[in-house]
């Protein structure tokens, strides 16, 4: 059996038959990410648990948005703190995904504009010291930089997931973290790491910490 022109695959005789593996493509690209992963700066990640943390025990609220798949990692981690770090005996963290009332979204798109999405909603929801998490791989998507100049406004903390080399997100930021890589999908990657670590460092001080 011959594979003429079939890149990432190897044929692989057997006494019986005949099987199609995968080569080195998936572990080329995971073992890429790991390096990426290896240069984060994992001290600004520590800086924004600290942040979302404060906020949580001063009563403050946590805004999470982002577009495509970071509008995905939005609803996601929204999911995981509002969700995953209720501890017995404690408040909960209160946690909105912007990018969660489709119905809103697309009326503010269609009566304002789509670069307004977010910060229209912050308008009516934010209030000062309230916490707001951008994630935008390229750092440059006008709807973010609205929704973080109107955070900024209305005198909320900046957090900002992004990549390359930032964007115009990062200026607007209070904690940045840039992911050190110029492929898409390995900033996408390891946004979703940098969120499960803040998750389970705060749920961590959730269940450690007991209740006033």
């Amino acid at each position: 059996m011959k594979l003429a022109g079939v890149r990432g695959f190897r044929l692989e005789k057997t006494k019986t038959n005949s099987v199609i593996t995968a080569t080195s493509a998936a572990k080329d690209y995971l073992l890429a990410v790991g390096k990426v992963l290896d240069r984060l700066d994992y001290q600004v990640i520590d800086r924004m648990i600290d942040v979302i943390w404060r906020g949580y025990e001063s009563g403050r609220t946590l805004f999470v948005f982002g577009n495509g798949g970071s509008a995905a990692l939005a609803s996601h981690f929204a999911c995981d703190l509002g969700k995953g770090t209720i501890a017995k005996g404690r408040k909960r963290l209160k946690t909105v995904a912007l990018t969660d009332n489709v119905a809103l979204i697309t009326a503010w798109a269609n009566d304002k504009a789509y670069d307004e999405i977010f910060s229209e909603q912050l308008e009516s929801l934010a209030e000062k010291d309230d916490v707001v998490l951008a994630i935008s791989g390229s750092g440059n998507s006008p709807n973010v930089i609205r929704g973080l100049e109107a955070a900024r406004k209305l005198r909320a903390q900046t957090l900002v997931l992004t990549g390359f080399a930032g964007g115009g997100a990062a200026a607007l930021a209070d904690t940045c973290l840039i992911v050190p890589s110029e492929s898409m999908q390995h900033i996408e990657d390891a946004h979703l790491c940098a969120t499960h670590a803040i998750f389970l460092a705060i749920r961590e001080r959730m269940k450690m910490i007991h209740a006033d």
